[in-house]
């Protein structure tokens, strides 16, 4: 069945609506840059046009950016290999952008904003799918002249203009609530870290030891079977299935990498002193490079030591022990390591500490889902309300 544009539209686009081919308010333009000077703008999915120092993502950086295409404030971008999934955006900078961007410039008797809104629809990130070339959906590339030949479905310019008020008002209260909801998950997450602060913060009663009495290091190899495990800065030691692929790739041989058992600190050589280390609650594997430890039970509690040890307190103490070998690397060194100070409860207190520190974790969670949850649904709204204005669904002049 051929994908048709029509067949979803409202009967206001259908009645009143003109049908007007891309090239026939587009073309493309190619030129690029000389000196690679001029600002790096990249694309997201979800913000548009940015400059690359906005986006804070960090990708590997061509040696020189001489041949880049020039962009032109107000002219339209599109990600070729990510137009099926809307990523498009008009540009708000003068500047360069990856060669293997399309630049358009408008030409027509349209309103420029009214298309970014179009493009970036999911009904049109549909139709753009279809007229893709490639194999999966992480290869499929919208070359030009197929963009050019789609199909708008549009009223007449004042109306667009129109639809493009109302719409950039809605969106931005829609925006301005997740901005808060976001703002609120920051703070719920901060209370946290502040909770687990105050509860391993040395008190009257505790003691005092060097961290050498406490552990005793470990590196057992050859159980390349057993699952692969990673240190994540935020989480602590997790299956390396459940995002640690996200830190680093493994290497292709396992049998040097060392086993790790329920309750053992691991810690990450080099980003210890950011807090990449945790106390594991799985069996299995880690790299060579990571430092393991286990624990004496009978003074240290593993679920106390998991939230001591990743508070910034101790972390800043990792730092200490540590010697830097880069820009963003510090390596632990166990002359240093081994006598850092670390003060506990008794065995009892930190299992009761642990307890309410679970409760309040748990109670937080839940609230960070919920609020999470909200913001997916104002996402949601704010896509159908696009979809529904710019293809006849709905008539939002009125409130323009």
């Amino acid at each position: 069945m051929t994908f048709k544009i029509k067949d979803f539209l409202g009967e206001l686009a259908i009645s009143n609506w003109k049908r007007t081919r891309a090239k026939v308010l587009l073309h493309e333009v190619d030129v690029r840059s000389t000196t690679g000077e001029e600002d790096l703008l990249g694309l997201s999915g979800a913000r548009g046009v940015l400059k690359k120092s906005e986006i804070g993502q960090r990708s590997a950086q061509a040696e020189t950016h001489v041949g880049y295409k020039c962009v032109r404030s107000g002219q339209l971008i599109s990600n070729k290999m990510q137009a099926w999934n809307g990523v498009f955006g008009l540009s708000p900078y003068d500047g360069i952008t990856s060669p293997d961007y399309a630049i358009y410039d408008f030409h027509g008797d349209v309103s420029p904003r009214f298309i970014e809104y179009l493009v970036r629809t999911p009904l049109y990130a549909a139709d753009f799918l279809s007229r893709s070339n490639g194999i999966g959906t992480g290869f499929m590339r919208l070359n030009p002249d197929e963009f050019l030949s789609t199909e708008f479905w549009l009223p007449d310019v004042d109306t667009q203009q129109s639809i493009v008020m109302s719409l950039d008002r809605e969106t931005a209260r829609i925006e301005n609530l997740i901005d808060k909801k976001a703002r609120f998950i920051e703070l719920l997450k901060e209370k946290r870290l502040a909770d687990i602060t105050k509860a391993i913060s040395p008190k009257d009663g505790w003691t005092t030891y060097p961290f050498w009495t406490l552990v005793r290091g470990k590196s057992i190899s050859g159980y390349a079977d057993e699952q692969l495990l990673s240190v994540y800065l935020d989480r602590g030691v997790i299956p390396y299935s459940e995002g640690g692929g996200l830190v680093h790739k493994p290497a292709e041989s396992l049998e040097k990498y060392q086993l790790v058992e329920p309750g053992d600190l691991v810690m990450n050589n080099q980003q210890a002193w950011r807090g990449s280390l945790g106390v594991s609650i799985h069996r299995g594997i880690v790299s060579p490079a990571y430092l393991i430890f286990e624990l004496d039970r009978t003074k240290l509690e593993p679920a106390f030591a998991n939230y001591m040890f990743r508070a910034r307190i101790y972390v800043d103490r990792f730092m200490l022990a540590s010697m830097s070998v880069g820009d963003i690397q510090r390596q632990v060194k166990w002359p240093h390591l081994r006598t850092v100070p670390v003060t506990i409860p008794p065995v009892e207190e930190q299992n009761s500490i642990v307890s309410l520190l679970d409760a309040e974790g748990r109670r937080i969670d839940t609230l960070i889902a919920k609020t999470d949850r909200s913001i997916e649904l104002l996402k949601e709204k704010r896509s159908a309300l696009i979809t529904a204005a710019v293809t006849g669904k709905i008539d939002v002049r009125q409130a323009a």
